[in-house]
């Protein structure tokens, strides 16, 4: 079984791992996974029956919100889904065209676009996709969807964010949630997670296995060199994929309330599970790899 928790205050208790639904943005949009219909509507089954219950998803990711409500508006009670809005999008017949883009109509038009394509009542966490403190207020954005809360539409409010901005987003006192990058390769906000954790807010981790590691089917060349140059291939229990170590490491810091992993490959998905079901690091390990990591950024980048 999936272990859960807190999602800071709100009271919402979500499964640690969670799923990120971008894979499952479809054709027209980008990169070179594409999943059809009916492939997505069985998967997205496949997440609420393997226990997941927090579903993260966006106006931003093509066809997603209009796929989870054919596929599961009908088991809403079953999982907690968190959308964005800041998604200022144009579908073409052959791209997306894509911005983001603070505004109240925008922001407006997002939120109940994605009522309708989820076919639910209510969105349980709506996150600004992007965006800074100077802007949000200037615009009213707070107020607004501050008000599409006291309506009952949204449940908690939200904001995904990285680096210097996190630091005012946080002074406005306003965010239930705070969804950051976080691995054993790119560490970079673990100290902000800290402080967020102490004001009582919560924690969504993107990029928690690391876009999958090494191993990865699309390299990314800096985490392999990070991974490579601090030998971390000398510390994977034999019974763990690179991917799947990195996903406990990831688990091993208690202020990452659910993980979010995206993936369109069932066989992906399971690994998943199983590192998570396996449990954090032990203590020593983890300490040893983030001994290991900070050599590296101290050697490479001072």
């Amino acid at each position: 079984m999936i272990p859960k928790q807190k999602l800071g205050a709100t009271g919402l208790e979500v499964t640690r791992l969670g799923y990120g639904s971008m894979g499952l943005r479809g054709p027209n949009t980008w990169g070179v996974r594409v999943v059809d219909d009916e492939q997505s509507d069985s998967f997205l089954n496949l997440v609420l029956d393997s226990g997941i219950n927090f579903i993260d998803t966006a106006p931003a990711y093509g066809v997603v919100e209009e796929r989870i409500g054919r596929a599961i508006s009908h088991r809403r009670e079953e999982f907690y889904v968190a959308t964005k809005c800041g998604c200022d999008y144009v579908q073409h017949e052959d791209c997306l065209e894509l911005k983001f883009t603070m505004k109240p109509d925008v922001v407006k038009r997002d939120i109940e676009t994605s009522l309708r394509r989820m076919k639910t009542d209510y969105i349980d966490l709506l996150q600004f996709h992007g965006g800074d403190a100077e802007t949000l207020e200037r615009e009213g954005l707070i107020d607004l969807v501050q008000d599409f809360k006291a309506q009952g539409l949204i449940r908690h409010i939200g904001i995904s964010s990285k680096g210097k901005e996190l630091g005012e987003l946080l002074a406005m006192e306003v965010f239930e949630v705070f969804q950051v990058p976080y691995s054993c390769l790119a560490p970079q906000e673990e100290s902000t997670m800290s402080v967020i954790a102490n004001t009582g807010a919560g924690i969504i981790v993107r990029g928690g296995v690391a876009h999958g590691g090494p191993d990865a089917e699309i390299e990314r060349p800096l985490l392999n060199q990070i991974w490579e140059e601090s030998k971390l291939d000398e510390l994977v229990p034999p019974d763990n994929t690179k991917a799947q170590f990195i996903l406990r490491h990831t688990l091993s810091n208690p202020q990452a309330g659910t993980i979010i992993v995206g993936t369109c490959n069932p066989d992906h998905m399971k690994e998943n599970i199983a590192a998570v079901e396996s449990g954090p690091l032990s203590e020593s390990l983890t300490e040893a790899v983030n001994r290991r990591v900070k050599e590296f950024y101290s050697e490479n980048y001072g």
